[in-house]
């Protein structure tokens, strides 16, 4: 296994100087090429101005210099080791550690590692709220639609993630914006960004006027996830009854909160609402339908708590933060959950009937210790083999969310070094990209002998 490790460590070298190689040929052979006069294209400026500002850039970043030459100066901003150079951009010395900050953006001026290390915080939390809700999701709705194929849960679970994965995500998020944004509809998320300006000024955690109000808060939503909670153990026809009323009550409610109410709407968004929250008491999971009719329960509750207080609120910078978060969280994750679903419920179906499940039943095994313990280990080798994009697509986002919402993060980064021609910027991003792809395979490939013992890279 170490053989293994090191033997593909060292085979990451190679295929990042290649796949780097390959972004700045097609940079340096697009039309314009990486040149000083592609970067000051369409500036209203003197001649004498524009000619000083070449010659600016081409001292400052060697853009006069042959392509190989300007591909291996970029190589030599990025290795820790290498040569340094003077004021006047000539070779002073060679340094075996000389650090590295990837080089310096055409378009910011300033080191790419400091954009980088601004950006990857905003990325990285759009990322961990939303992959523990698509795997979640994904794992519960694909092994239950596995285990009653045929059924009525698994064909409506299937035409209803097969909608939600043929939207796209530009349409989602414009959709939700439009809907949950907008003065037309229900104006209640912001449409962009990730904070309000006034909460850069207000405590990091939400503050009430009194402890009468906090209190009141926490009761109501102590008394609500309790209710979810009871609610749960109900008999299925009673808590499905009860849901999908509430459901239709939700829906009754939001439709006369619109600008210009209408029956219509309302019947329609109650059914929609009915059906959705009804089919939350349906699942036989006993720790999901606690867990999520809790959920439901603690937010009515709070939501009902903060209606009935009177006193002063401030919401803080965390609950402003989270407040910006939704709709960006919703569109990462709806067509995630909704692909890898479809895929745990093939594998889990598969294996389900396989020769080994038959034999563990024969033998008197519980249907659950069939399925948890011998059949969903064996499916999980699928949901590794996506997992392993998981690292990169930290770093790079989801650069439709991020445009659409005006989040400041790695995806939007990237639009704006490739649309800017910003060949130290791309170049680095390709770089880190490529390395956590490959670091991404490399711990795959180990999963896969950690699930399978068949698998064996001795």
């Amino acid at each position: 296994m170490s053989t293994y490790v090191i033997r593909r460590l060292l085979l990451m070298i190679p295929t990042l100087l290649g796949i780097t190689l390959v972004v700045f040929t097609v940079m340096a052979a697009s039309p314009g090429g990486i040149s000083a006069q592609s970067l000051i294209e369409g500036q209203n400026l003197e001649p004498q101005a524009k000619k000083a500002l070449e010659d600016y850039y081409n001292q400052l970043y060697g853009l006069d210099s042959p392509p190989a030459i300007q591909y291996l100066r970029w190589l030599n901003n990025a290795s820790p080791a290498g040569f340094t150079f003077d004021k006047e951009n000539n070779i002073s010395s060679f340094s075996l550690w000389k650090g590295s900050d990837l080089g310096t953006s055409f378009r910011y001026g300033r080191p790419v590692l400091e954009l980088i290390e601004e950006r990857v915080p905003i990325t990285l939390l759009l990322n961990l709220l939303s992959l523990p809700l698509i795997y979640t999701l994904a794992i519960a709705i694909g092994v239950r639609a596995a285990t009653e194929r045929g059924k009525l849960f698994d064909m409506g679970s299937s035409a209803l993630l097969l909608g939600l994965w043929s939207v796209p995500v530009m349409l989602a998020g414009v959709l939700l914006i439009g809907f949950f944004a907008s003065n037309q509809y229900w104006h209640w998320f912001p449409t962009a960004g990730l904070n309000t300006r006034a909460a850069l000024d207000m405590p990091f955690l939400p503050h009430w006027g009194s402890l009468k109000e906090v209190a009141l808060l926490l009761g109501a939503g102590v008394a609500g996830a309790a209710a979810g909670v009871g609610l749960a153990q109900a008999p299925r026809l009673l808590r499905i009854g009860l849901l999908a009323g509430l459901g239709m009550g939700l829906g009754f409610w939001m439709g006369t909160g619109l600008p210009h109410p209408h029956v219509g709407m309302n019947l329609s968004l109650g059914a929609l609402l009915a059906l959705g929250i009804g089919g939350l008491g349906y699942t036989d999971y006993a720790g999901l339908r606690l867990g999520l009719l809790g959920l439901l329960g603690a937010g009515l509750g709070l939501a009902v708590g903060a209606q009935w207080g009177s006193g002063e609120f401030t919401r803080g910078f965390l609950l402003d933060r989270l407040w910006h978060l939704v709709l960006p969280v919703l569109c990462l994750t709806y067509s995630g959950f909704a692909f890898l679903s479809k895929l745990t419920r093939t594998a889990v179906l598969e294996n389900l009937m396989a020769d080994y499940a038959r034999t563990a039943r024969a033998k008197g095994l519980a249907e659950n210790m069939v399925l948890w313990k011998h059949v969903f280990r064996n499916s999980l080798l699928p949901l590794i083999t996506v997992s392993a994009t998981l690292l990169p697509g930290l770093l790079a986002g989801s650069v439709i969310v991020e445009s659409i919402f005006s989040i400041e993060g790695m995806g939007k980064l990237a639009v704006e070094a490739v649309q800017t021609r910003d060949r130290e910027l791309v170049l680095s991003i390709t770089l880190i990209s490529g390395l956590l792809t490959l670091a991404g395979y490399l711990i795959a490939d180990l999963c896969y002998a950690i699930a399978d013992p068949r698998v064996s890279y001795d």
